[in-house]
């Protein structure tokens, strides 16, 4: 029998425990290096998905955890919310923009977990353009999904074997409806 003795136990610990520190400060080197690149991409793409949902502004401000876009003179056009649906891979997060007339104008999905082919597909553009022209001024019960007849106005056609998503995608921009009526209605716009 093999006699189990210190050395046999430790050097073979101690070579792990080196190669853990070596691979750990590896990886927060790369983290240090990596981490404002990060930081400025994820805000250039936030930037562009307001600019995709609210098509009419140069520019945003934060405000109330939300953005006001504005105009080239300043003027506001409408507001962008940042909300999320739980989805059948988790949170589905979203981005939408609301005109100051009360017009849902743009909806984008930041981020989601959801299944490739079916509820990935909302990220098409036929599947979001359903939520653009909707009016959140007069949708006190939201927006609601439908599968089998044809969407009227407040309704969104659920895309095939992905009800889920649709959903979560809908009660997301649901809530940017109700932030907005919080927000907007009640002072008469801006």
């Amino acid at each position: 029998m093999n006699g189990l003795n210190a050395k046999t136990v430790l050097a073979p610990a101690a070579v792990l425990l080196v190669i853990c520190i070596l691979v750990s400060a590896a990886l927060a080197g790369t983290n240090l290096l990596t981490r404002d690149r990060i930081a400025e991409a994820a805000a250039q793409k936030a930037e562009e998905s307001r600019m995709v949902v609210l098509p009419g502004a140069e520019s945003f401000e934060e405000r109330d955890g939300h953005y006001v876009g504005l105009d080239g003179s300043g003027n506001s056009v409408g507001y962008v919310f940042e909300t999320e649906g739980k989805g059948y891979g988790g949170s589905v997060n979203v981005m939408t923009g609301i005109s100051t007339d009360g017009s849902i104008t743009g909806v984008v999905l930041l981020s989601h977990g959801e299944t490739p082919g079916l509820g990935a597909n909302a990220e098409k553009e036929s599947f979001r353009d359903q939520y653009k022209g909707q009016p959140a001024a007069n949708l006190a019960g939201g927006i609601s999904v439908v599968k089998f007849q044809t969407p009227k106005e407040g309704e969104i056609q659920a895309m095939t074997g992905a009800t889920i998503t649709s959903t979560a995608v809908t009660n997301a921009v649901n809530a940017a409806i109700e932030q907005y009526q919080n927000a907007y209605q009640s002072e008469g716009g801006n």
